[in-house]
């Protein structure tokens, strides 16, 4: 969280949002509590996660993400490319991107955060600065 908000830019694009890979559980998802706290932070925030659906959420999942984030839906986005293009910074929270198609939405003056550790071989060298917190 500090790595980001220690980062002047306030556009972030924020890549997977679920608590597990391959599922839409939003309820003990860290990066819900990330979003919440750069949204009252000022930060324009768009999201990208292939599994999250607004329109398909039900029960304790929906109800968590309204109580906690009520405008989400405003800020998911079903399009990876439009989702790294508007940012200055890219958070990865998933391992669902590859490479390629990273390094060819990425612009030169980008940053990227990696949360989710990708391995050496998936990560792009293509941002003008590529951290990772935990490696």
């Amino acid at each position: 969280m500090d790595a980001i908000l220690r980062i002047t830019r306030k556009k972030i694009g924020i890549l997977g949002l679920s608590f597990k890979a391959g599922t839409d559980d939003l309820r003990e998802s860290p990066q819900v509590e990330l979003i919440k706290r750069l949204l009252g932070e000022g930060c324009r925030i768009q999201i990208w996660d292939e599994y999250v659906s607004m329109g398909r959420l039900i029960g304790s999942n929906l109800q968590f993400i309204e109580e906690v984030i009520p405008h989400i839906d405003s800020l998911i986005s079903s399009d990876l490319q439009q989702v790294i293009q508007e940012a200055d910074v890219v958070v990865i929270g998933t391992r669902s991107v590859d490479r390629d198609t990273l390094a060819g939405y990425l612009r030169a003056e980008q940053i990227v955060i990696d949360l989710a550790n990708l391995e050496r071989s998936r990560r792009t060298e293509w941002a003008a600065r590529y951290e990772g917190i935990c490696w």
